[in-house]
């Protein structure tokens, strides 16, 4: 039998498996170590290096010889649900800046790899290992182990805690929730160049309340506890200290009242750490210099906006003597090395992939919101590294630039090392897509809207087709790009007989700071009116859309925009698939819904202008609510509520508890099924059959 999309698109984990992935340079750029499975099926992720003298690869760990990961630590299961990790094997790892000694977990043992030797360790270390660092010099291993930061030789010697508490809600080493969740901060501790001694953050979870969730499938089982901090409630306290490995303490000091959160920490040779700090209404964004010898912070820069104050991946980070920032400024995203803004309103910066003593390699739009590139700025000005369309990703160091490319004219992403006066391409093991999408790009409207339109590939020009709309839809994510795996899916269900349509409105990200700042106080009126005037756009384009006949279906904050719009718009949509939705504002964590709307004790009419729970008695179109009952971000009990007030407002509704599912779906016969019953749903409420 020929493997249907849905198994093949659940079985390879949306095609990701087999990709190579965490690219890491060493050794002044003459290493580079990546993971990648040894096929597209092979959910077991192995380590391997490339020697850029000899183009060489070789695989460094074997997956298949570290055993099963039935009992992960619970601090590895929350980090891999923040992260989104799907993998098993080797999927986290560091090294020491020569890449010789490399450290990992796996299924809470501590291995060691040495590239020297070729050997491979399991070092005697405590249970449940976590987040394993080699320090610069390869001499110590830190790692984290239940609530203790402890440090071992490299050798297996001298395990030891370096900082713990007997309070059980205090942890050394670790990422709070919101810092791994909302401000991609995943790691609790940085060793210093000289590998003599670290910052460590202890995180103090006391005020932070309690949630509980129970697995209803195995009441034989206690509930599992989450500190979880939901918007307008006491967040974790985070502190930042200094550990030196032969006893020396000292905390760091800044006005953590003003500014709790701790948001990025670097420290570079022969450089004052960095910190990054946000204030609560995240209206300021401070860097600050450590003095590691007083633990005295001063500021360096105070960015401040008077709606909120973005943070951005690899910034601020050192560019030999001055400080590299993005800051949103005159209505533009600009790169800023020092005080100098280095680039124009016309880029749109992203992100830093990588800074040094000579340069700056970052990712930008150039007018294009689909597309990302490639620029390096260096004194001589700024230049742009990837010219062919697509999405251009990238980690830099010294002169060494590894560069990951996919495009709508290919399936997967190249993957290309630059370094040491050559290119080296890394190859993919993914699996070759069973379909391929025809994905028409559009700006509709007086907007502009960036969108996607995709036909049934046998479509005879002159059927109408039922539209199903497919966003995501919210801030800080984009799904009108130009890499052709995004529309793998929407192809899919556009070839059992829809017009599926993808628009990124209001919030999303590409299109400027004010663009993204629409949604201020309301997420809910621009991007439902996006969605609308995208849709009718769309119909002026391509007239075998049928708006007799529309459907929505979202995940998360997609799931969110869905059940809004059947139930505020039940003239445009007709029908609703609801994944993970977060219906009440209230029950989000801190980082995310204050950032949009506020506390709920400052904004209370915010939060009830935006809930969905107050438009239950209006629900007049097919609904299907769908959640992972094990969902520790959108917990289960959005839905839950939902559901209750459906009832007692006595409106039909459907409900799909998914028993011991995550935010994710990475089980494949529940990833499978889960587009079968979506789309038996909505073919049924469109009386397609």
């Amino acid at each position: 039998m020929t493997e249907s999309f849905p198994r093949q698109l659940a079985r390879t984990r949306r095609f990701t498996l087999g990709e190579p992935r965490s690219f890491t340079i060493c050794a002044d750029g003459r290493r580079v170590l990546f993971l990648r499975a040894l096929s597209g099926a092979d959910s077991r992720t192995g380590l391997w290096c490339l020697d850029l003298h000899t183009g060489r690869e070789r695989l460094v760990v074997d997956a298949t010889r570290l055993g099963d990961e039935d009992d992960l630590p619970a601090e590895e299961r929350a980090r891999r649900e923040r992260v989104r990790e799907s993998a098993s094997g080797v999927v986290a790892f560091a090294a020491d800046d020569a890449g010789d000694v490399v450290a990992f977990a796996a299924a809470g043992r501590l291995w060691r790899a040495d590239l020297r030797t070729d050997a491979l360790d399991e070092l005697a270390a405590a249970a449940g290992v976590f987040d394993p660092r080699p320090d610069p010099t390869g001499s110590r291993i830190a790692y984290v182990s239940g609530r203790d930061l402890r440090v071992i030789g490299a050798d297996g010697s001298d395990d030891r805690v370096l900082a713990g508490d007997a309070d059980e809600a205090v942890s050394w080493g670790r990422a709070e929730f919101v810092a791994g969740e909302e401000m991609e901060r995943t790691r609790g501790y940085w060793w210093s160049p000289e590998g003599t001694a670290l910052l460590a953050a202890r995180v103090d979870e006391t005020a932070v309340a309690v949630r509980w969730i129970a697995d209803p499938a195995h009441p034989d089982q206690p509930p599992r506890p989450v500190r979880y901090p939901a918007a307008g409630t006491p967040n974790a306290d985070v502190s930042l200290h200094l550990l030196g490995v032969a006893g020396e303490r000292r905390p760091i000091e800044w006005d953590r009242g003003s500014h709790p959160y701790l948001a990025r920490v670097v420290w570079t040779a022969g450089r004052a750490p960095i910190i990054q700090v946000q204030s609560r209404d995240q209206r300021s964004a401070r860097v600050l210099l450590v003095d590691v010898t007083t633990g005295e912070t001063t500021t360096a820069y105070d960015d401040q906006d008077d709606i909120w104050a973005e943070i951005f991946p690899g910034a601020p980070s050192w560019c030999g003597d001055r400080i590299v920032r993005i800051r949103d400024a005159d209505g533009a995203r600009r790169l800023y090395v020092g005080d100098d803004p280095v680039t124009g309103p016309e880029v749109y910066v992203r992100g830093v992939a990588g800074a040094g003593a000579d340069g700056v390699v970052f990712a930008a739009s150039l007018g294009d919101p689909t597309q990302v590139h490639l620029l390096r700025w260096t004194a001589a000005g700024v230049e742009q590294l990837t010219e062919d369309p697509g999405v251009h990703t990238a980690i830099a160091a010294g002169s060494t630039v590894v560069i990951s490319s996919a495009s709508l004219e290919q399936h997967g992403a190249t993957h290309t090392v630059h370094g040491a006066g050559a290119a080296w391409p890394v190859a993919s093991c993914a699996e070759t897509p069973s379909l391929t999408p025809q994905v028409q790009l559009l700006a509709l409207g007086d907007r502009q809207l960036a969108a996607g339109l995709l036909l049934p590939r046998n479509h005879t020009p002159g059927t109408k087709l039922p539209v199903l709309l497919d966003p995501y839809g919210g801030p800080h994510a984009q799904r009108v790009l130009s890499a052709r795996r995004i529309w793998l899916e929407p192809q899919w269900w556009a070839d059992q007989g829809f017009a599926v349509l993808v628009i990124d409105g209001a919030g999303t990200p590409g299109r400027g700071p004010a663009w993204e700042r629409e949604i201020n106080r309301d997420v809910a009126g621009p991007v439902l009116a996006d969605q609308v005037a995208g849709l009718h756009a769309a119909a002026e384009l391509e007239p075998d859309l049928d708006l007799s006949r529309v459907a929505i279906r979202g995940w998360s904050f997609g799931g969110y925009l869905a059940a809004l719009a059947v139930l505020q718009r039940p003239d445009v949509f007709h029908v609703a698939v609801a994944g993970a939705p977060a219906i009440e504002w209230s029950l989000y964590d801190t980082h995310y819904t204050e950032r949009y709307l506020g506390t709920p004790q400052d904004e209370p009419e915010v939060y009830r202008r935006t809930s969905l729970l107050d438009l239950a008695p209006s629900l007049s179109r097919p609904l299907l609510l769908i959640h992972g009952l094990a969902d520790d971000n959108v917990l289960a009990a959005h839905t839950l509520l939902m559901s209750q007030r459906l009832t007692e407002a006595g409106r039909p509704h459907s409900v799909l508890p998914l028993t011991g599912v995550t935010h994710m779906t990475p089980q494949e016969d529940v990833a499978e099924n889960l587009l079968l019953l979506q789309l038996d749903f909505v073919r049924r409420a469109l009386a397609l059959d």
